[in-house]
C-alpha cells in the first residue's frame, strides 16, 4: 500500500468532501496525533473568489483557541493545493444525536449546553461572532464533549464597527433582528441561537418551524413558541428569556451564567494560558504569488459573475447616459429594474436570497444567477423573476431583475420591497444620497 505524506503528516482516507475541499484523516508523524486535514484546490478558490472568506474563515479559527471550539492547529501549501489541519473530532454532529436518539436528558441538554455557551462567549471575547449556530455545526468529540465548528459565515467587525448588516444563518435558527433587514449587534444574535439550540436539545423539535417561510418569519418575530409540558421550570423561564424578539431586552451571557438552572452542575471550563496566535503561515499562504498566476489564468474562464464590458453598458444604458443603472426613482421602475452594489458578489448573492424567502418567494440559484418563484398577490397565478449579478468595475456590481412570469405592476411592487429591504448593500452616487438625507431630515422636522 502506497503512503502519502505531506511534510510531518501521513495522509489516509477520505472522510468528508464538500464544494470546495476533501476532508482527509492524517497523522503527524512526528507526535502520533491524529488529524483531519482539509485540502482546498488553490486555483478552483481562486476561480470562485472565495480567497477572502476562506482566509478570514481560517484567521478567526485560530484566533478562537477554547476547548469548545474546533482546534486549527496549522495551514500548509503546496504549489496547486492549501492543506487546513485541524482537530480530528470522531463523536459526528449534535444533529445527528438528536436525530437518532430524539429529545436529550434535562442533564445532558444543561450540560452541552453550558459548553456551548462557554464556546460563544470566549468568541465574543475576542470580537467574533459566529452567526451560524446550529445542532449541524456543533461537533461531539470521544469524551462528548461539545465543539463548536464551521465559522463560515463569522463575523470579525473592524474597530469602531458596533453593528453587523450582512442578513445570514439558517432561518430557524436566526434572530428576529437579522431578519429585519437592519444592523443588530452579533453577540445578542448568538444568545438567541443558542436559545433555539437550548430548546430542539430538551424538546427533539424546533421551537419555530414551518414549511411556508412567511409564516415562520412571522412566528420568529413575535417569538411565537410554547414549551411541552415535561420541560422544567428553571429551564422554561431561561428559554423565554433568551428568545426576547426585542434584542434590547433579551438576556445577556453573563445572566445566563448566573441563572440558577444554567448553574447547576456547572464547572466552568479551564482555560489554557495564553497563546500567542500567529497569522504568519495563513498570510504565507494566501499572499503567494502562485495566487496572483493562476488569477491570471482565471481571467478568460466563465466562473463567478459575468464581466460586462463597454459595449454592453451602453446597450443596458440606452445610450452614453450611464446614471439610468444606477436610478431607482419611480418613473426609471418603467424601463430599469437593476441595481448596483459594492459589496462582495458573495454577500450580495446571500442577501438577496434571504430578503426572497422573507418576501415568502422560493429561491433556485445556479453561479451568480437566482430565480425567485411564488404565487402572485392574489394566489392565483404563478410569479417569478430572474436576477442576475454582473461585475462592472473591480469593486462594482450590477444586480439585473427581469419579470419571467406574473403582472407588470406586481413585479414592480415585489422590485420596490425586494431592494427597500436591500438597503444596506445597495450602492447610491453621492448626489442621490444628499438627496436621501435631505429627504429624511425633511420628514423628520415634519
Amino acid at each position: 500500500m502506497v503512503v502519502r505524506k505531506f511534510g510531518k503528516y501521513e495522509i489516509g482516507r477520505t472522510i468528508g468532501e464538500g464544494t470546495f475541499a476533501k476532508v482527509k484523516f492524517a497523522q503527524n508523524t512526528e507526535t502520533g496525533e491524529s488529524v483531519a486535514m482539509k485540502v482546498l484546490d488553490r486555483g478552483t478558490i481562486i476561480k470562485h473568489k472565495m480567497v477572502d472568506q476562506i482566509k478570514r474563515e481560517i484567521s478567526i479559527m485560530k484566533l478562537v483557541r477554547h476547548p469548545n471550539v474546533v482546534r486549527l492547529h496549522e495551514v500548509l501549501a503546496s504549489r496547486t493545493k492549501i492543506y487546513i489541519i485541524l482537530e480530528f473530532i470522531t463523536g459526528g454532529e449534535l444533529f445527528d444525536k438528536i436525530v437518532h436518539h430524539g429529545r436529550l436528558s434535562e442533564a445532558e441538554s444543561r450540560r452541552y449546553f453550558q459548553q456551548l455557551i462557554d464556546g460563544v462567549d470566549y468568541c465574543h471575547t475576542k470580537g467574533v461572532y459566529h452567526r451560524d449556530l446550529k445542532p449541524e455545526n456543533l461537533l461531539l468529540d470521544a469524551q462528548g464533549n461539545l465543539k463548536i465548528s464551521d465559522f463560515g459565515l463569522s463575523a470579525l467587525p473592524g474597530e469602531g464597527v458596533s453593528l453587523l448588516r450582512t442578513t445570514c444563518g439558517t432561518p430557524n435558527y436566526v434572530a428576529p433582528e437579522v431578519l429585519g433587514h437592519k444592523g443588530y449587534d452579533g453577540a445578542v444574535a448568538d444568545v438567541w441561537s443558542c436559545g433555539v439550540i437550548l430548546y430542539v436539545l430538551m424538546a427533539g423539535y424546533l421551537p419555530f418551524d414551518e414549511i411556508d417561510l412567511t409564516t415562520l418569519y412571522s412566528k420568529i418575530e413575535k417569538a411565537e413558541f410554547s414549551c411541552p409540558s415535561w420541560f422544567p421550570v428553571g429551564a422554561k423561564s431561561l428559554i423565554q428569556r433568551i428568545l426576547d424578539p426585542n434584542p434590547a431586552t433579551r438576556t445577556r451571557i453573563e445572566e445566563i451564567r448566573n441563572d440558577k438552572w444554567f448553574r447547576n452542575g456547572y464547572v466552568p471550563v479551564r482555560l489554557p494560558e495564553n497563546e500567542d496566535v500567529n497569522l504568519d503561515d495563513v498570510n504565507a499562504v494566501f499572499d503567494d504569488p502562485e495566487e496572483e498566476r493562476v488569477n491570471e489564468q482565471c481571467k478568460d474562464e466563465n466562473v463567478g459573475p459575468l464581466t460586462l464590458n463597454a459595449f454592453d453598458l451602453i446597450i443596458l444604458s440606452q445610450g452614453l447616459n450611464l446614471s439610468s443603472l444606477f436610478a431607482r426613482e419611480q418613473d426609471s421602475l418603467k424601463h430599469q429594474t437593476r441595481f448596483v452594489s459594492q459589496k462582495p458578489a458573495k454577500v450580495v448573492l446571500s442577501s438577496m436570497e434571504v430578503v426572497a424567502q422573507s418576501m415568502g418567494f422560493k429561491t433556485h440559484i445556479r453561479n451568480y444567477k437566482m430565480r425567485v418563484e411564488g404565487l402572485s398577490g392574489d394566489k392565483m397565478s404563478h410569479f417569478s423573476v430572474i436576477l442576475e449579478i454582473f461585475q462592472v468595475a473591480p469593486t462594482f456590481y450590477m444586480v439585473d431583475i427581469q419579470r419571467a412570469a406574473g403582472d407588470v405592476g406586481e413585479y414592480l411592487k415585489f422590485y420596490k420591497n425586494f431592494v427597500d429591504n436591500l438597503e444596506d448593500i445597495i450602492w447610491k452616487p453621492p448626489n442621490e444620497l444628499c438627496k436621501s438625507r435631505m429627504s429624511k431630515t425633511k420628514s423628520k422636522k415634519r
